[in-house]
């Protein structure tokens, strides 16, 4: 059902004539009859009648009017949006979590700045639970953080990050660590336990005799200076170590079973109507995925978590 066609119906059904729809839209009476002629066919009905009086809608042209107002109208909005050729500007407010922000974030803001060189971005770098809550409360417009399965907020699968559970060399050598019950007798370093890792660490350690010692911190350089200090073994996705790894820092431990990925999201609010939230989200998709990016993580498509 194409537009054009609905736009003339709308304005014969308004003019209440084929010659004078004709003569506002530009066209010819014949082409306007042919138009309404389609849009019968595609229908099934007829649409208007004729009599002495003029042009007038049938009960089928009744029905059909507040609709096609209604497509026309959304018609009209949309290509206005997507030819609209001023710049957004004022603030935007982005929450990233910390373990995207070690990787991305200079990367990020530089796309986005070129992209939008008139937004003024204003960050919070933040648990993702947080970050979720002040998008809820209308405190962030669009949110990069890990995957939390809550309807208010619309979601775009971003990547998805191994895991390890990382010490130094030392602590290593001195504490023989394969499973799930050897490290139960150890101090796990962990986000706090009301985030997505910290309530992993609780499911798995739910059947042993007893709980582990936890050290938490909010903060991934936080956990890495610790881990490195000798506190205890942490559990950390593979990019944020890989280096500490390479220079012998730490250690990846070979734990059975193996720690599950970690998946990352960008979010906005459902009642959020404008396309900005959107483009970022997909930019920042495109940058993440991209193949000439250093990061080691697995892409995940939409709707797979």
């Amino acid at each position: 059902m194409r537009i054009r066609n609905l736009n003339s119906f709308i304005k014969v059904a308004k003019l209440g004539s084929f010659h004078a729809a004709a003569t506002q839209l530009h066209t010819s009476q014949p082409a306007i009859s042919a138009r309404i002629a389609t849009l019968e066919d595609e229908l099934g009905v007829r649409l208007f009648k004729r009599d002495q009086s003029g042009t007038q809608l049938t009960t089928r042209g009744m029905q059909l009017l507040p609709f096609a107002e209604r497509l026309v109208a959304i018609s009209n909005e949309m290509k206005t949006q997507l030819n609209d050729k001023a710049p957004e500007e004022g603030i935007f407010r982005i929450g990233i979590a910390d373990t995207v922000a070690h990787l991305w974030l200079k990367d990020l803001l530089k796309v986005w700045r070129e992209q939008h060189p008139m937004i003024q971005f204003e960050l919070t770098i933040d648990l993702s639970q947080a970050l979720y809550t002040q998008l809820q409360e209308h405190h962030l417009d669009l949110a990069i953080m890990v995957y939390s399965d809550q309807g208010a907020i619309l979601t775009k699968p971003l990547c998805a990050y191994p895991q390890s559970w990382v010490a130094t060399p030392e602590f290593a050598a001195t504490h023989k660590v394969s499973s799930i019950q050897d490290l139960a007798h150890l101090t796990i370093l962990s986000f706090p336990i009301n985030t997505g890792p910290g309530r992993h660490l609780q499911q798995l350690f739910k059947d042993q005799p007893e709980m582990p010692k936890l050290h938490t911190s909010n903060s991934v350089s936080g956990l890495i200076a610790m881990a490195e200090q000798g506190a205890g073994v942490a559990l950390l996705t593979d990019p944020l170590v890989q280096g500490a790894i390479d220079a012998g820092r730490l250690e990846k431990l070979h734990v059975y079973p193996e720690a599950p990925l970690l998946h990352f999201c960008t979010g906005w609010r459902q009642d959020e109507d404008r396309i900005l939230p959107q483009l970022l989200a997909e930019s920042a998709s495109q940058l993440i995925q991209s193949p000439l990016n250093p990061g080691d993580f697995t892409s995940i498509e939409d709707g797979k978590y």
